[in-house]
């Protein structure tokens, strides 16, 4: 099947075209050979309706051979270089279709074809283009303009606002003509014909982008600009496991797609407009979720991103800090106060979410929002987000949205907050959701410390609401109820109470944290969305019990789809595609399950434990205080070495302490 590792061969495709790969930038993405692309944070249809609107796309093209005899044909997704490729090879010739998304000059996306001659003959080679490509869209309201530089052009604007009276994003495309063949003429060996699209919001930034790729054509340099970008970005986001292949391939599939969707390096400065659950490739009406934008974001793929590369985990903070004048309005609706972050995000933060009941109950996801920045706090210490990009503004909101959803039981004398739906979506408008009361008690003890390190004076009470939130527990069974009045063996949908332990943290015994993995394991939905075995082999992980996190583990292979590691949603491929949530999940397995690495205010612990089958996980490039660390765990020993400290801000300098009490100091380039 493959030829070699993260580089994914087939001599056919998938049967259902939803599980072709796909070639996303940060700004641009698509499935190969589909007739539509999409552009961030451009979405038509109002409210519930509003969906990622379809861009048509020149990408979308087939080659076939005239020959008579069906030649070998080959499909391949290089997770290295980032791009995709279709073979077809003759007995005279071989014929390669290249494309990809550029990692660095996101407005573009570009794609080849190379027909090299492989005998002495003489004689013309064509090969025919089938092109999906008709330049209209149901979305879109287009009109021609004049060709420029060779491409021809088209731009129009988004036919619905997402807000009645709100803006309508445009879209200037400018692509190279595609003609219905290409032939090698009779006395040439090879030739390589290159087209570009280029997609933006102005005219301007289309026209700027598709100069900018013609004169690296010109250069020959085009292709090399990506591959150099994107392979920064994978060097500086390696992961490496030495363990069953199914587990690496896995591995390369996650990263590659994650990845593909973060923000380049070098352009950090263009807003960002999220993440998904099926990415930027996915979203028209009908299909995952519209491309809207859920907790999936906050607490499945980020964790990853924050260890790996904190100025993408950034730039998602940074979307929903644009977002938060929407979530005030969505809190004003519910009577409360602050911000309430919407079930579902587009691109003004309020609710989109097309049924009611998930935008007035699942309102953990608020808390969701926060714990990121929390996460990203402890790990960078970035006043600079806080003090002058809105951040504070967005914590304080967090606060007080919370302050004002709970009420005070004189009965049990604790604070309640009712009528919610929790993680688990099997269940609704119960009280006191285990999980939502203790993300609430997190943002209120976040808001205290934050205030005090920026030298705010914070309202008492978020401190006392923190401290008096009830949070369910069973006294007799020393385990945490889902939330009032749950009786254990009821089902359950998805991972929700396990979460109190990781990434929540909430503070339990060992006793009580395996209670509730032993309470809830058996009565989750086996159906449910890929990411919830994840949190149960993350939980065994932490009880040292290897084999129960390696069977939960295992479950995730099912949502895996061949040949291009593509993941489904649910194990019977019903929901989102692409799903960046479950992949996310299966990489917090390995970056903070093997590891044990813990965000703590204070520290980052680390305590490894591996499945019997991982000999050894090396993390080129953690991010930690200014400092990149590479860490190596193998069953011998740890290895952790400073290979790079910020000069401004100045780095954190980093010990190393053991339970025995030991110090180890971590200089740059010392092990």
């Amino acid at each position: 099947m493959g030829d070699g590792e993260g580089v994914f061969t087939a001599t056919a495709l998938p049967g259902d075209p939803r599980l072709l790969p796909t070639v996303t930038n940060a700004f641009l993405g698509t499935r190969v050979f589909r007739d539509i692309l999409h552009a961030a944070g451009v979405y038509s249809g109002a409210a519930g309706d509003t969906h990622r609107a379809d861009v048509p796309s020149p990408l979308g093209l087939r080659m076939a051979a005239p020959a008579a005899r069906s030649p070998a044909q080959s499909f391949t997704l290089d997770t290295w270089t980032g791009t995709f490729s279709h073979t077809i090879q003759s007995p005279g010739y071989v014929a390669t279709h290249q494309l990809y998304a550029h990692h660095s000059l996101v407005h573009l996306m570009a794609f080849s074809i190379t027909i090299q001659r492989l005998d002495g003959s003489t004689h013309p080679i064509t090969v025919q283009l089938q092109s999906l490509f008709v330049p209209q869209s149901q979305d879109l309201d287009l009109t021609s303009g004049p060709d420029f530089q060779g491409a021809h052009y088209i731009y129009g604007q988004t036919l619905v606002p997402e807000v009645e009276g709100g803006p309508r994003p445009a879209v200037h495309m400018l692509w190279t003509p595609i003609p219905q063949s290409l032939t090698l003429a009779g006395e040439e060996r090879e030739r390589r014909w290159q087209f570009l699209t280029a997609v933006a919001g102005s005219e301007q930034e289309a026209k700027r982008s598709y100069s900018a790729g013609l004169s690296l054509l010109a250069a020959g340099s085009l292709l090399r600009s990506h591959l150099r970008s994107w392979a920064a970005l994978r060097r500086g986001c390696s992961v490496q496991l030495d363990g069953p292949p199914a587990l690496r391939q896995a591995l390369h599939g996650c990263l590659y797609y994650l990845l593909s969707a973060v923000p380049p390096r070098d352009s950090p400065a263009a807003p960002f407009h999220g993440i998904s659950p099926g990415g930027l490739s996915n979203g028209t009406r009908g299909e995952d979720y519209w491309g809207h934008v859920f907790w999936d974001q906050d607490t499945w793929m980020f964790p990853n991103i924050l260890l790996l590369y904190p100025e993408a985990a950034r730039a998602i903070l940074q979307y929903r800090i644009r977002t938060l004048e929407g979530a005030r309005r969505n809190a004003q609706e519910q009577g409360c106060e602050g911000a309430k972050f919407p079930w579902e995000s587009a691109a003004t933060g309020r609710e989109v979410c097309p049924e009611e009941i998930y935008g007035a109950q699942e309102i953990h996801v608020t808390g969701d929002v926060l714990m990121a920045f929390e996460q990203y706090y402890c790990t960078t210490q970035d006043q600079k987000l806080f003090q002058e990009d809105g951040g504070w503004e967005l914590v304080e909101a967090v606060a007080q949205y919370w302050c004002s959803r709970m009420v005070w039981s004189e009965e049990e004398q604790l604070y309640h907050i009712r009528g919610v739906m929790p993680p688990d979506e099997y269940h609704s408008q119960v009280d006191n959701s285990a999980y939502t009361n203790a993300v609430a008690r997190r943002s209120l003890n976040f808001a205290t410390d934050m205030a005090r390190d920026l030298l705010i004076p914070a309202p008492e009470e978020w401190e006392h609401r923190a401290r008096r939130i009830k949070v369910p527990f069973d006294e007799e069974r020393k385990y945490h109820p889902e939330y009032d009045g749950y009786s254990p063996g009821e089902p359950v949908k998805q991972a929700d109470v396990v979460l109190l332990g990781f990434p929540l943290m909430h503070p339990m015994s060992a006793e009580v944290r395996r209670n509730d993995l032993e309470m809830y394991e058996p009565v989750t939905d086996p159906a449910g969305p890929a990411m919830t075995w994840s949190m149960f082999a993350v939980g065994w992980l932490e009880l040292k019990e290897v084999q129960r996190a390696w069977s939960q583990l295992e479950k995730c292979f099912s949502n895996i789809t061949e040949p291009f590691k593509v993941w489904v949603e649910n194990s019977d491929g019903s929901g989102a595609v692409n799903f960046l949530t479950g992949m996310g999940g299966f990489l917090q397995v390995i970056l903070f399950g093997f590891t044990g690495f813990r965000i703590t205010r204070s520290s980052l612990l680390f305590d490894p434990t591996f499945p019997e089958d991982i000999t050894k996980l090396k993390i080129c490039s953690i991010s930690y205080l200014g400092n990149k660390l590479e860490v190596t765990i193998t069953r011998e020993e740890i290895r952790m070495e400073v290979t790079e400290t910020s000069q401004a801000p100045p780095a954190f300098p980093l010990e190393a302490v053991l339970e025995s009490g030991q110090h180890f100091p971590l200089w740059e380039g010392m092990a």
